[in-house]
């Protein structure tokens, strides 16, 4: 009796044709995501600077520095300062100024500098591999108008942080299916290396992947530079990049590459042919027991060789972004290395058995059943891992609603558990399917007899016509298409199957993206951090410091007191007046006066200062510099005499 494959039904006829329109909205999702993540936000932070934003001083200063939270990689061209007119007043030579824990750096300026407001814009690349930039302002004297506007777009966004962000994802989304892929033949299907959709689906991730680290490698100096793409051809740029560590990244990433290549031709060449050797022939059966124990030393050669190339890729983005800075990087890092394996085995691995499901109708229940305790297993050690790094890069419960980073990353849970919902529907029919020899019967029967005999005839009888055929050849795989299509929609628990997976691998491309974004925002914790530091009230307010100290050196005329201030009291740049009275409330022209000042609690100072007269009873100064905020010491020696002199002292609060 011969049976025929029910002919695709209109609801599975509608779901075919919706697959293109969800490609549609998956992409413009994508582009939707990495248009808003660009500019990218860094783990680096300005924390301070010196001239402050928007100071006014009275001469020009010697130099210009920068404070930043954590590490950063500056270059000679990283500070410019430039003047009203725009041009640059700058020396262009960096000077590092990092001492411990204090990241700072510096530039001088040139001397004779006339007054005016001047920009100082600044661009640094974080220790997370992330560009960073900003600008502000600072007036010599007193404000004026000027013609410099700052940057139309910050480090790292336009076309071309976009075009770097893609990368990004291609790179991880390469990574994900070639380790996940190539897990899912070798721990669950190892027939599986001889199938050409497998072969293909494998290749392709290499090929992506090389492709997205080449592609990221070239755009890394527009990337954390001028964004124009025309700087992709920078020589100079390329060889500066090389010696960062995220091109070092690259670079090593690339050459194991290199050994995946030779990988993957092991697996889809001798290891693929060796699994579908016949065992069933005379000869095969006596060697059956050898050739077995010689597969299986070949896989388990395989999965270790494997797994050391899987982490050592992984490990380039381990060491050059997120995990190789903040709190504790030398457990973070090996555990995004186990984080970023586990989740390609899970996801890559599902996007193989989607394809196997879709273009293998011989498929075994068994490799699925195999895959779904993978699954399980890697889901466990994300959940792991990821509350670890969860922990490491939010820090409080207030930043995982207040900021970016923690709305993302609950983002990422939620569709973590849409996922594993699916695969726990996907694990139901999975318990469904039709034993395997059900279906290789039903596809034996599945095409009548005389399609049969047709197709020997056309074997048999080639046309002397070329174009004949061709046509004839076309047919036959028309033909084919439609009978495997027919034998794979033959069993409904199967198609509920690809139905489920396929759900899970749409949900599986929108994590990746977020998982993207995520890498390449500020961490919470930091956010945190610098908002805390930004919004902590200055010890005294936004208004001069005013002192009065009454002294007395004992001798003739030697009472007497004096008035300091200073503006505007706070860490940075200040001018200072003093003036002296005598007794009876006149003004007191000193012989000599000294001013220190010292700040207790960080061992700072005596730092001295000696004031210019500037009238009868009258001193001034400018510059004052207060490196830190706290309570300073301020010493005024006072010498009415040559022999008569004291000192007298107030604690003060600067901000």
């Amino acid at each position: 009796m011969t049976t025929t494959a029910p002919a695709p039904s209109t609801a599975r006829v509608r779901a075919t044709a919706l697959l293109p329109r969800l490609a549609l909205v998956l992409a413009a999702l994508l582009a939707t995501l990495f248009t808003a993540a660009a500019p990218a936000t860094a783990h680096a932070a300005l924390t301070a600077s010196d001239p402050k934003d928007g100071a006014v001083v009275a001469t020009a200063p010697a130099q210009v520095t920068l404070s930043f939270s954590e590490q950063v990689a500056m270059g000679g061209d990283s500070i410019r300062i430039l003047d009203p007119q725009g041009k640059r007043v700058d020396t262009g030579e960096l000077r590092d100024l990092c001492s411990g824990n204090t990241v700072r750096y510096g530039t001088a300026l040139r001397s004779g500098l006339p007054n005016g407001t001047y920009t100082v814009a600044w661009q640094a690349v974080s220790a997370d591999s992330h560009p960073i930039s900003g600008a502000f302002t600072f007036s010599i004297g007193a404000p004026s108008a000027t013609t410099v506007k700052p940057a139309a777009q910050p480090a790292g966004g336009g076309p071309v942080g976009i075009a770097y962000g893609i990368a990004r994802y291609a790179a991880y989304a390469g990574f994900t299916v070639l380790v996940g892929a190539a897990a899912f033949i070798l721990l669950c299907w190892r027939r599986g290396a001889a199938q050409r959709p497998l072969q293909k689906l494998v290749v392709r991730a290499w090929v992506t992947l090389t492709a997205a680290t080449l592609v990221m490698l070239v755009l890394r100096t527009p990337y954390t530079g001028s964004g124009k793409f025309a700087d992709a051809f920078d020589l100079d740029g390329l060889r500066a990049v090389l010696a960062t560590k995220t091109g070092a990244s690259l670079v090593s990433r690339l050459l194991l590459l290199g050994a995946a290549a030779l990988f993957i031709a092991v697996l889809l060449g001798v290891y693929a042919r060796r699994q579908n050797e016949p065992e069933n022939t005379a000869e095969g059966s006596a060697e059956a027991s050898g050739g077995t124990r010689d597969t299986d030393d070949l896989t388990f050669g395989l999965a270790i060789g494997g797994t050391v190339v899987s982490a050592g890729i992984a490990a380039t983005w381990a060491l050059s972004e997120h995990a190789s800075t903040g709190i504790q990087p030398g457990l973070a890092m090996p555990v995004d290395i186990v984080h970023l394996l586990a989740a390609a085995t899970w996801l890559g691995g599902l996007a193989a058995l989607l394809v196997g499901l879709h273009k293998v109708p011989g498929m075994e229940r068994a490799a699925v059943l195999r895959f779904s305790k993978v699954a399980f297993v890697s889901v466990l050690v994300l959940a792991v891992t990821g509350v670890y790094q969860s922990w490491r890069q939010i820090g409080s419960w207030s930043a995982l609603t207040g900021t970016d980073y923690g709305r993302l990353l609950l983002l990422k849970v939620g569709l973590v558990a849409v996922l594993i919902g699916l695969a726990y529907l996907s694990r139901k029919w999975t318990g469904r399917l039709a034993d395997v020899s059900r279906e290789t019967t039903a596809a034996v029967t599945a095409v009548p007899a005389t399609a049969d005999v047709s197709r020997e005839t056309e074997s048999v009888t080639v046309p002397a016509d070329p174009k004949r055929a061709a046509q004839l050849a076309r047919q036959r795989a028309a033909r084919e298409n439609a009978r495997e299509k027919q034998v794979r929609n033959a069993d409904t628990d199967r198609v509920g199957l690809r139905r489920s997976v396929l759900a899970e691998a749409a949900v599986a491309v929108i994590l990746l993206a977020v998982t993207t974004v995520l890498t390449s925002t500020e961490p919470g914790r930091t956010v945190e951090r610098e908002a805390a530091r930004g919004s902590a009230a200055p010890a005294v307010p936004d208004r001069a410091v005013k002192i009065t100290l009454p002294f007395d050196t004992g001798g003739q005329n030697g009472k007497g007191s004096v008035r300091l201030e200073l503006d505007p009291g706070r860490v940075g740049a200040n001018t200072l007046h003093l003036w002296a009275d005598s007794g009876d409330g006149k003004p007191l022209d000193l012989p000599e006066v000294k001013i220190a000042f010292t700040l207790p609690a960080k061992d700072i100072g005596p730092l001295p200062l000696v004031p210019d007269h500037a009238a009868p009873g009258h001193w001034t100064a400018s510059g004052v510099q207060l490196p830190l905020a706290g309570e300073w010491r301020i010493d005024v020696t006072v010498r009415t005499s040559d022999i008569d002199q004291t000192t007298v002292q107030k604690n003060v609060k600067i901000g």
